[in-house]
C-alpha cells in the first residue's frame, strides 16, 4: 500500500509566497474601497490570491483565501476600534477584540469562495463560471445572514464610475460584484497565459467575453446617462449640526444644540423657502412628541420658514404594558404642524439592541443611549403635498431592500438621515455615502443625506453626487432634484440577478460534492 495517499495535507507546508499572495489580494481590495478608493485595483486584487490557489488542495485554498479575507475586511473595517474605544469608552483590547470577531466572520465568505472553486476546478467546473457565481451568491447571502451586513459589497468601490453603475436599476450593486470578479478570473487567466512555467493557453474566449460585457454595460450606462431627468423639480436645504458625540445627549446642551440647527436652517432657507429642509439623525437629542419648549421651537422654525421639515429625534409608543423606543423622523408641515413619523426598521446591534438580549444577559449595548430601541413596524412613505419621501434612518442606507421598499411604497425621493460622528475622521463616512449612491440608481429616484458630522450630500436618480460636505464642520447644503419616477427593473423585480447568483452558485457547489475528481497529469 502507498501510505503517502493517505496523508492529510500540511497547511504549514503552504509557502510563504503564497500567504504573501494571500495578504496582497486583501491589501488590494481593501485599497480599492473609499478611502482611498483606487477603484481599479478591484478589478485586479484576486488575482494574487488565486495564483496561490493555483493547484493546491482545496483546504489550502480555504486558509488562504480566509488570510486575504482578514487583510482585506482588517483594512476596510479598521473604524470599528474607534467607535468602541471613544464612544463605546471600552479599553482598546476590547475594541480590537470586537474587531477580530466581526473580521474573522467576515473572512468566511472569501474562504469558502476559494475552497469550492478549487474542489470545482478539480472535477471540471470553470473558474470562470464558479467564481463569479459563488462570490456574487455569498456577497448577497451576507446581506441576510447573522441580521445581515451588506457593507462593502464589491461592486460599491465603483460608485464614482458613473456609466458602470447605471446597470445596478437592472442587477442592483450585485451585476457590478459579478462583473468585477469575471474580471478577476480573466486578468489572472492572462497572468497564467504568459508564465511559460504554466504552459496555460491565452484565455482568448475569457477576454472576449469580458470585453463584450463590459462593453455592453458602458453602452447601456451612456444611454441611461443621457435620458433627461423628467420630474418636478424639488428645492432641498441640508443641515449639518457638527454636534460632538460626547456632549450630543447631554441636557444641559440641548438649548445650544437646537440653536445651532435653528440658525443653519435660517441660513440655508434666506435666499427663499425650500420644499424640504432635513436635519441629521437625532438632531432633537429629545422625545420630540411630547417635549413643550423645543418641540415647539422647532414646530415654529418650519412655520417661520415656510417649508416641510424632516427632523431626526427618537420616539416612543405603549406596547401593552411595556414602552417602545424608536429611533425616528418627524415630517412637519410648513404651518409647523406633524405630519407624520418614519421609525427605522433595521436597527444596529449591539448599538441600539442587543441580538438575543435573552440568552446574553451580560452583553450590554456598545452605545450609550435613550434605551434599547424596537425596530418599526412598517415602511411609511410621508407626503410633503409636493411629492412623497421615503426616510432611511443611519445604516439602513446600505440595504437595497430597503430603499425598494420605501419606493415600491410611493416614495419619490429617498432621505437618508445619519449620525456619523461615531466613524471619527476615517474612512467609513465615505463607505457609508459610496452605497447610498447605488439606493438613488438601483430605484430610479434621487436619494439627500443630512450627517451630523458629513458627509451631507446631494445624489441624482444617475448616482451623480452633486453636492457634498466636509467632515467635522458645521455646513448647510442647498440644491434642487428631480423627483423621480420609481420606475426601474430593479425596483419591480428587486434581486433576481443576485438570487439567479445563489441557484448557480448552489449547483456548482453540488457539482463540485458530487462529481468524481479529476487527476491531472
Amino acid at each position: 500500500m502507498n501510505y503517502r495517499t493517505l496523508r492529510m495535507p500540511d497547511f504549514d507546508a503552504i509557502p510563504r509566497r503564497d500567504y504573501l499572495m494571500a495578504v496582497l489580494s486583501g491589501g488590494l481590495l481593501a485599497l480599492a474601497f473609499p478611502s482611498p478608493g483606487i477603484s481599479p485595483l478591484a478589478w485586479i486584487a484576486f488575482a494574487p490570491l488565486l495564483l496561490a490557489c493555483g493547484r493546491k488542495d482545496p483546504r489550502k485554498a480555504f486558509h488562504l483565501g480566509f488570510v486575504t479575507g482578514l487583510t482585506a475586511y482588517a483594512g476596510i473595517l479598521y473604524w470599528i476600534t474607534i467607535v468602541v474605544t471613544t464612544y463605546g469608552k471600552l479599553p482598546w483590547i476590547v475594541s480590537v477584540g470586537v474587531l477580530s470577531m466581526l473580521v474573522s466572520y467576515l473572512a468566511l465568505y472569501p474562504a469558502v469562495v476559494a475552497y469550492l472553486v478549487r474542489r470545482g476546478e478539480d472535477r471540471g467546473i470553470s473558474l470562470l463560471i464558479s467564481f463569479p457565481l459563488l462570490w456574487v451568491g455569498l456577497e448577497y447571502g451576507r446581506a441576510f445572514l447573522v441580521t445581515g451586513f451588506p457593507w462593502a459589497s464589491l461592486g460599491y468601490t465603483q460608485y464614482r464610475t458613473l456609466p458602470l453603475i447605471q446597470i445596478a436599476d437592472i442587477t442592483g450593486v450585485y451585476g457590478l460584484s459579478f462583473l468585477i470578479a469575471l474580471a478577476n478570473v480573466v486578468f489572472y487567466r492572462i497572468i497564467r497565459g504568459f508564465a511559460a512555467r504554466e504552459r496555460a493557453p491565452y484565455p482568448v474566449k475569457s477576454v472576449v467575453l469580458l470585453l463584450a460585457l463590459l462593453l455592453a454595460t458602458v453602452a447601456y450606462g451612456f444611454k441611461r446617462l443621457h435620458v433627461p431627468e423628467s420630474g418636478e423639480p424639488f428645492k432641498v436645504a441640508l443641515i449639518q449640526g457638527n454636534i460632538d458625540q460626547n456632549i450630543k445627549w447631554d441636557p444641559s446642551f440641548q438649548e445650544e444644540t437646537v440653536a445651532i440647527y435653528e440658525r443653519l436652517s435660517r441660513k440655508a432657507c434666506a435666499a427663499g423657502p425650500s420644499d424640504l429642509l432635513v436635519w441629521p439623525e437625532s438632531a432633537a437629542p429629545f422625545y420630540f412628541q411630547d417635549e413643550p419648549r423645543y418641540a415647539s421651537r422647532i414646530k415654529g422654525l418650519a412655520k417661520e420658514l415656510k417649508t416641510c421639515a424632516v427632523v431626526g429625534s427618537p420616539a416612543y409608543e405603549k406596547d401593552g404594558e411595556r414602552l417602545k423606543y424608536l429611533n425616528s423622523a418627524f415630517l412637519l408641515s410648513p404651518w409647523g404642524d406633524v405630519l407624520g413619523r418614519s421609525d427605522k426598521i433595521h436597527l444596529v446591534p449591539f448599538g441600539e439592541y442587543v441580538p438575543m438580549a435573552k440568552l446574553l444577559p451580560f452583553v450590554n449595548k456598545l452605545v450609550a443611549g435613550i434605551g434599547d430601541f424596537s425596530p418599526g413596524a412598517q415602511v411609511a412613505a410621508l407626503d410633503t403635498g409636493k411629492g412623497r419621501i421615503g426616510i432611511l434612518v443611519c445604516f439602513e442606507g446600505i440595504f437595497p431592500e430597503l430603499s425598494r421598499a420605501y419606493v415600491r411604497a410611493g416614495s419619490r425621493l429617498l432621505v437618508n438621515i445619519t449620525n456619523d460622528a461615531w466613524f471619527g475622521r476615517s474612512s467609513a463616512p465615505y463607505q457609508h455615502l459610496s452605497m447610498t449612491v447605488f439606493r438613488a440608481v438601483e430605484n430610479r429616484v434621487p436619494l439627500v443625506r443630512a450627517a451630523n458630522t458629513g458627509i451631507t450630500s446631494i445624489i441624482d436618480s444617475k448616482g451623480h453626487i452633486r453636492g457634498m460636505t466636509s467632515l467635522f464642520e458645521e455646513a448647510v447644503l442647498n440644491g434642487e432634484v428631480r423627483l423621480g419616477e420609481g420606475e426601474s427593473f430593479y425596483n419591480r423585480y428587486g434581486d433576481v440577478f443576485a438570487w439567479a447568483c445563489v441557484a448557480g452558485g448552489a449547483i456548482v457547489t453540488a457539482l463540485a460534492f458530487g462529481r468524481k475528481r479529476i487527476h491531472h497529469q
